[in-house]
Parts: C-alpha cells; structure tokens; sequence
C-alpha cells in the first residue's frame, strides 16, 4: 500500500442543515470512542484541505502509515511530505517513502516505494465572516519507482484529480472533497476509482484539536467492492513549528478486504 492510495476525495454540496447534522454525528462518534480508548487536515487523515503552505515557507511531514486487512499488513515507515509555497496560494508537494508488506505467512517486504509529485492551488478564498468557503484544485502524480512484484509499488503511473473545500465556524472547521483516480494499469485488474470524505474538527484546547472523519471509496479493480470507514485523530502543538499528528481507524464495509484497522503518526515541522 503506498500513501497516496489512501488520500482520495470526491466532493459533497450539501445544504447547510445537512453539514451540521454530519458534524454532529461525527463528533458524537468522536466522544464515544474517546470514553472507550485509554485516553488540521490532511495528514493524519484521509481528508485533505484547500490551505496551502504560506508563500516562501514550508513543511515537513515524516510518518508511518499502514493498513491490516485479512493475511496482509501493509504501509510505510518511515514517509516523508515536502510541501513549499511556491506562489501565493500555491503549493509545490513532494512525496516519497519507504514501503513494508507482510503478506501473512510469507516473508516481509521492505523497499523504496512509488514517488510522488503534486501542486495545490487555492482559487477560492473563505469569508470568514460570511458562508463562502475556501477551494482548492490539487492534482498529484504517483510514479512507479516502488517494486510491484514485492508488494512495494503499484506498477504503473496514477494520477488524483481532485477538489478541496473547508469551512471554519469558530473552534470547529469542516473539510470535504474528493476526486477521480485515473488508475488503469494498462493490461490489469486495476480501474479508475472515487474516493470521497468529510471531515470534522475542534479546537478543544490551546495544543489540541481532535477529529473525525467519514471516507468512501469505489472499487479500485475490476470485480472487485466498494469501501466505506472512518478515522479518529488528534494533532498537538508543541510549538509553533512542531505538531504531533495521530489518526486511527477501521472500515465499515468490506472491512476485511479493505480495512480492518489503519493507523497514522507523524511529526509535522513547519518554518
């Protein structure tokens, strides 16, 4: 599995009662696993936003990632995120990392991974004291480089055409979005696919703003099932340039295929 499979959206216009009946179920989930398990967007999660890095600054984002399903656990670790403000409102992405697969029974794989290429650009600007929302375009090429024969690669170049939407009320933002993965390996199973998501976060404290989200995906392959599921995460700031990024989560259809539990953490830098 490589990053960027699991960052894929699909956008959602959706009235404004309909937001906020979304955001409160969300985060009603939210409380609830929090009072189970011992006790931004993008990374940690599934859902990206349409901010891009501040003109001339940039962020760096090391991680692991990964995803068990049923005889198989797969991700990357360690992953690093380049993004550099290249032009106002415009943002230059980076993309490479270290894959792992173990295939049950079978020997670990451990290797360089695809790459990836992406530039993001922000054309709507939000109202903050209106409804308007920021938008963004930010398509993204992954390239070949990971061995597909060792389970550390798709084998073949994709490309995410995707749109990004965030609206902020006070403490709480809302991000949506989503796009069309042109995915078609030329000669396999594999086929273009959605991905779509809604997110929901709160600033809870000064260092500490938790999430949830909502993540569907068509089917990636030919006779193959549709996957919903979501993620719980935190992001905690222990400074103005340095953030702790968490997310952990599982599918809620066709889990055992798909996912029966991912997980995120990274360290984010930010100058």
């Amino acid at each position: 599995m490589d990053r960027i499979e699991a960052e894929n959206l699909e956008v959602s216009r959706v009235s404004e009662t309909t937001v906020f009946s979304v955001a409160g179920s969300l985060c009603a989930l939210l409380v609830l696993a929090l009072t189970i398990l011992p006790a931004e967007a993008g990374p940690p999660y599934l859902t990206d936003d349409p901010e891009p890095v501040d003109y001339q600054h940039f962020e760096l984002i090391s991680y692991t990632i990964g995803t068990h399903v049923k005889g198989d656990t797969s991700g990357m670790a360690p992953g690093f995120d380049f993004n550099y403000g290249l032009i106002p409102n415009g943002q230059l992405h980076l993309g490479a990392w270290l894959s792992f697969d173990r295939p049950g029974a079978m020997a670990p794989q451990f290797g360089y991974g695809d790459s990836e290429i992406g530039f993001k650009y922000r054309f709507i600007q939000e109202d903050e004291q209106g409804w308007r929302p920021q938008v963004a375009l930010y398509p993204i090429m992954d390239f070949p480089t990971g061995d597909q024969s060792r389970g550390l690669g798709a084998g073949h170049t994709r490309t995410l055409l995707p749109i990004w939407v965030q609206k902020s009320f006070g403490d709480w933002t809302i991000d949506s979005g989503g796009g069309y993965w042109i995915n078609n390996g030329g000669g396999t199973l594999d086929k273009d696919y959605w991905f779509s998501g809604l997110l929901v976060q709160r600033k809870v404290a000064p260092d500490l703003t938790l999430g949830g989200e909502l993540f569907h995906q068509t089917a990636t392959v030919i006779g193959g099932n549709d996957s919903t599921g979501f993620n719980l995460g935190a992001v905690y700031d222990f400074d103005e340039h340095n953030h702790l990024m968490l997310s952990a989560g599982r599918g809620l259809q066709n889990s055992v295929a798909s996912n029966e539990f991912s997980w995120f953490l990274g360290l984010q830098i930010v100058y």
